[in-house]
């Protein structure tokens, strides 16, 4: 016995996020590579779409955009749609009390997607925010939307096929 005690998660609240889905000119969606992290276990996929909390008193939206910047340098964006709801997805059980600092249960995504209207040498992942953020990626590419689900972690694959399903009218 490993002697760690499980943490029953429905004693846990989930963390409010935000998400973005940023489609180039020719409609494909910007994916990077994430770095290790207690999230990702060997052989899991290492994609992901930028993403993070939303700071008290903050308005989804705002965060988005700001999240966007702190992981990938992105400013240069307009906004194109916002899905409806709220998504959210469950850790897996030997995650709770690890990820996401200990301190919930999974997340609860707002999504929004947005053109990128700059040039990619704008796009910054290594040193991101203009260098006042912590780099969360190693690298990025472009990808069509459907591909998206077949990229991220098992336990985060529902709420991408509902991004999908949210934003696929938006690509060619």
């Amino acid at each position: 016995m490993s002697g760690k005690k499980l943490i029953d998660p429905t004693s846990l609240p989930y963390r409010p996020c935000v998400g973005a889905v940023v489609f180039n000119k020719e409609g494909l969606v910007w994916i990077g590579e994430r770095s290790p992290n207690a999230e990702l276990t060997p052989g899991d996929p290492v994609w992901q779409l930028p993403q993070g909390g939303i700071d008290k008193g903050e308005d989804p939206l705002p965060a988005a955009r700001r999240e966007l910047y702190e992981e990938t340098s992105i400013q240069t964006v307009s906004l194109l749609a916002e899905a409806e709801g709220w998504f959210d997805y469950d850790l897996p059980p030997e995650l709770v009390g690890i990820a996401l600092k200990g301190k919930y249960r999974g997340q609860r995504q707002k999504w929004f997607a947005f053109r990128f209207e700059g040039d990619e040498s704008e796009i910054n992942v290594l040193e991101p925010g203009d260098g006042s953020a912590e780099a969360e990626f190693i690298s990025w590419r472009w990808e069509p939307i459907e591909h998206l689900p077949s990229l991220i972690v098992p336990f985060k694959r529902k709420v991408y096929e509902q991004v999908v399903s949210a934003f696929r009218h938006l690509a060619p």
